[in-house]
């Protein structure tokens, strides 16, 4: 594993800011499964993501694959962006809230 590879494992831990039980309940919801746009099936591309950072999150490190980092950091970039537009006003109940948990990262922890 390269220095690159750790920094971005890092960047994914800090950013994955809920536990896989956590985000396991999460993807149960209606909100969860509503959030985002259908992909293939009819799951959006978040929810499919959810499921596969809950592994990712169960993973040791040494046992990651390139697929695995290549997930990692498309999680990164993608909860960068996000975090970037976040909304006026409270964003408890907001679809920019629930596209951003679907791909494990709570903005209010």
């Amino acid at each position: 594993m390269t220095d690159t590879d750790r920094q971005l494992i890092d960047e994914f831990e800090e950013l994955v800011n809920m536990t896989p039980a956590e985000l396991e309940r999460w993807l149960a919801t209606d909100e969860s499964k509503s959030a985002g746009q259908s992909g293939d099936g009819g799951e959006t591309k978040g929810h499919a993501s959810g499921r596969r950072i809950v592994s990712l999150l169960r993973e040791k490190r040494a046992e990651l694959t390139g697929d695995d980092l290549a997930h990692m950091r498309e999680v990164r970039g993608y909860v960068k962006r996000h975090l970037a537009q976040r909304p006026s006003g409270d964003p408890t109940r907001t679809t920019w809230r629930y596209s951003l948990m679907n791909w494990g990262h709570d903005p209010l922890k």
